[in-house]
């Protein structure tokens, strides 16, 4: 019987939604019309609103930098925390519009990715709301030949898809949204194919099986779906982060996680066992290198007393 998480690891999926289409709209003519410089000022006031209008955010925000910067998070680490999050989301108007002459991006692990699309099976991305997955996705359409599709649930596949919309209608074919009868298929067709699905999987939507693990120090729990579903279709996983470093900088990492191709049923439960215990280590990892690229803004660590491991 799968267990149902406690209703703090669902909260964020039932936030009230803040972005605003027309505010969008707005942000993207700015953006685009009078340049990337004009349009940062007015980050700087999103960032203070939220910073002191949010106060949920604010205190999950204080909570999670204190555990990533090992000290009590200030009042200017909450604002470059927020102001971080709103520059990732900005860029996006530009990386969507393909201005990647715009960024700097630095690549780490480029060469892991391709050997192991080389045979052509494609394979899935698993990352973090953790920097900027876009300024990977825009990896992929400065090489043609790497061609990434975001794996979604329903809900935000339909306000990412409405936002791309606004911003570039041309890119909302890349948002593959779980709940479909035919979503499977399209997964293992996009696969087949010699292609990319990612996924962000520190969340959970509530009906998952959740899996103990320690990040930063604590005991956390993170859905093991995913990592099922990469067995099941026996298929390589890279972890991926796209680092926000400040100004026009992303550093960009790919590093091996897991590889189901020959896992064998028997085998099944310990090969995810290690994939989850591994990315929870390369999570934890990536936010003490960059601790202000999380933007998980709501109680991450609360306990959920019916979690267990996964079962295949």
């Amino acid at each position: 019987m799968t267990p149902h998480p406690t209703a703090s690891h669902t909260a964020w999926a039932h936030a009230p939604e803040r972005s605003n289409m027309l505010m969008l709209r707005v942000m993207t003519w700015i953006s685009l019309r009078l340049g990337r410089r004009v349009a940062r000022g007015v980050l700087h006031l999103i960032a203070a609103y939220f910073l002191l209008f949010a106060p949920a955010s604010r205190r999950a925000s204080s909570a999670y930098l204190g555990r990533a910067l090992g000290r009590p998070a200030r009042w200017r680490d909450l604002y470059r925390h927020f102001f971080t999050f709103a520059a990732t989301i900005h860029d996006r108007v530009y990386l969507v519009n393909h201005r990647f002459d715009l960024f700097d991006f630095e690549v780490h692990g480029e060469d892991t990715l391709h050997r192991l699309l080389a045979d052509g099976k494609g394979l899935f991305l698993m990352g973090a709301h953790l920097g900027s997955f876009e300024v990977i996705r825009a990896i992929g359409r400065k090489h043609t030949d790497l061609r990434v599709a975001m794996l979604m649930h329903e809900d935000n596949a339909q306000k990412i898809n409405a936002m791309l919309a606004a911003i570039n209608p041309q890119a909302v074919q890349d948002i593959i949204g779980l709940g479909h009868i035919d979503s499977m298929l399209k997964v293992r067709e996009r696969l087949d194919a010699g292609g990319v699905v990612g996924m962000l999987v520190d969340r959970t939507p509530g009906n998952d099986t959740l899996y103990p693990v320690q990040i930063l120090g604590a005991d956390a729990h993170l859905p093991s779906g995913p990592f099922r579903m990469a067995a099941l279709l026996r298929r390589p996983v890279v972890f991926m982060t796209g680092l926000y470093l400040g100004g026009n900088r992303y550093a960009i990492h790919f590093e091996s996680l897991a590889d189901f191709s020959d896992v064998t049923r028997g085998q099944r439960d310990a090969a995810l066992q290690a994939a989850i215990t591994r990315y929870a280590a390369l999570l934890d990892q990536y936010c003490r290198k960059a601790p202000y690229n999380w933007f998980n803004f709501f109680d991450f660590w609360q306990p959920a007393p019916t979690a267990m491991p996964p079962k295949s």
